[in-house]
């Protein structure tokens, strides 16, 4: 994993390259403000961090002429891998929704006639699990749909729901190699295998429940009115489904058996969806649906989230070029060579509740510190729940401030803070504790 470095970290461009990634991640984080989409500040600073190495590594004696084309590349193929996997993903994302799959889930809900406290906590679930073989981020988009259809305007229901949505989607997704960037990082890096994962499932939950039970207890009594069920899945969506199951058993089979990268599985897995995409538009022209009207493939593919794909590339680069600096091993030597591996993971994971967790979880497989099997999976976790400390601390928080219409806030989750820090302490303990036998020291 590690890549070629050079040791500039106090030369004048090696400080003049970090404050390019200072600059523009603090536009990323003020994005909203000032309506700027987030990829295009760090894409700018990794094109001007790589002008510096390149120029660098040209002019000066003893270092090769190719040191900066080796290096980006070495960067660049971990990322094409990345990219490919969550385009294949959303793609599946995108089908299922525009064959009303996630629509159906809401309506189901909104005509069952339960409770606050039973939609609390049903959200919840589905939150959890749904983010393990999705993402974080299109869990908490689906997701809060639903909880503004079922909530029915109750503000104080709203609010709670959708912390709980956080607080669950970024929960879900630590456990599963499928439920996060950070955790796909992790997975393609070969430091955790993919039923290794599993192993934090525990912690996950724990880490979910305990501010959940906080919550529940703030939950208003009652029941909001029943809706209408308004919302059918269209033909072949359910068939998709199967296919997005069927895609991941491949994916897996393909890297655990066949040493596959689980780019591999998803891309096969992009070729059936394609395949069923031609009987989909088959059976709609047979009902007389014409060919603007039609399902197409490439338009799902065009509807991947892709100021987020180019944000990964960006701060990706960005971070790549700053370890091809010597900074990252700087760090690695402050934090891990210090402290310890344990309180490194965890401060890291903290630092992820402000700074995004694959910045840092990048930044972590760059520094690859010596760190026992127990101690990988720790950041996996701490990297993936750290996030929901604050609202501003995973994507899934950004994107629901967007959506909630005023009802979900920062302020408004950090009076939940509290619990959701008793959470992260308990999930880190559950897993010192239970995953004992996999820490050899630190």
């Amino acid at each position: 994993m590690s890549a070629p470095y050079i040791n500039l970290t106090a030369h004048p461009m090696g400080i003049a390259a970090l404050l390019l990634f200072v600059v523009a991640y603090a536009l990323v984080v003020v994005e909203e403000r000032i309506d700027l989409r987030k990829s295009k500040p760090v894409m700018l600073a990794a094109a001007a961090i790589w002008t510096l190495i390149a120029w660098y590594g040209a002019n000066t004696p003893g270092i090769s002429a190719d040191f900066a084309a080796t290096a980006f590349r070495h960067i660049f193929l971990e990322f094409s891998e990345l990219f490919f996997f969550l385009i294949v993903a959303m793609s599946f994302v995108a089908a299922m929704t525009e064959r009303n799959v996630f629509e159906s889930l809401r309506a189901e809900l909104v005509t069952r006639g339960f409770s606050y406290r039973q939609l609390f906590w049903i959200t919840g679930v589905v939150s959890f699990f749904l983010s393990a073989v999705l993402d974080n981020l299109t869990t908490a988009l689906i997701m809060s749909a639903v909880i503004l259809a079922v909530g029915a305007g109750n503000m104080r229901f709203i609010t709670l729901a959708f912390i709980n949505l956080v607080v669950a989607a970024n929960a879900g997704g630590a456990w599963c190699a499928f439920g996060d960037i950070t955790t796909l990082m992790v997975w393609q890096a070969h430091r955790v295998e993919f039923f290794e994962f599993f192993r934090i499932f525990l912690p996950s939950l724990v880490n979910w429940l305990i501010p959940a039970i906080c919550m529940h207890f703030a939950l208003p009594h009652g029941q909001p009115a029943a809706g209408h069920d308004d919302a059918d899945v269209k033909y072949g969506g359910w068939f998709i489904c199967g296919l997005f199951a069927f895609t991941i058993a491949i994916t897996v089979t393909a890297k655990q058996w066949l040493h596959m990268p689980p780019v591999f599985g998803m891309m096969a897995g992009l070729g059936l969806l394609k395949a069923q995409g031609f009987f989909i538009r088959r059976h709609e022209f047979a009902a007389g649906r014409g060919p603007e009207e039609s399902y197409n493939v490439f338009e799902l593919i065009a509807r991947a989230e892709w100021d987020t794909l180019l944000f990964f590339y960006g701060v990706l680069l960005c971070v790549g070029g700053l370890a091809t600096l010597g900074f990252l091993h700087l760090a690695s030597a402050s934090l891990y060579g210090q402290l310890g591996p344990t309180s490194a993971n965890v401060i890291l994971g903290l630092a992820s509740a402000i700074v995004d967790n694959i910045p840092i979880m990048y930044a972590v497989l760059q520094m690859n510190p010596a760190m026992d099997h127990g101690q990988w999976l720790l950041i996996t976790l701490t990297a993936g729940v750290g996030g929901s400390l604050l609202s501003v601390g995973s994507a899934a928080g950004v994107a629901l401030m967007g959506v909630s219409q005023g009802k979900y806030t920062f302020f408004g989750h950090l009076r939940w803070t509290w619990a959701i820090a008793l959470g992260y302490a308990a999930s880190i303990l559950v897993h010192l504790g239970l995953n004992s036998e996999h820490f050899t020291g630190g």
